[in-house]
């Protein structure tokens, strides 16, 4: 989504510049993460345990 809204100010425009692909595609991901890492640490907490209290199951 924002590579093509990058692209599409970029024909109007007519500027050709890397730097403004770049830039907001890595405030993106850095958007992404910030919203989504709480989320993301409790799914991997949750599966690091499940491994942990499991893992006799797991070798036999």
């Amino acid at each position: 989504v924002t590579g093509l809204l990058v692209s599409i100010f970029q024909a109007v425009t007519s500027i050709q510049e890397l730097t403004l692909t770049f830039i907001p595609k890595i405030l993106a991901v850095f958007f992404s993460l910030i919203v989504f890492f709480p989320w993301l640490l409790e799914l991997m907490l949750e599966f690091t345990s499940n491994i942990l209290i499991n893992f006799p199951d797991y070798i036999q």
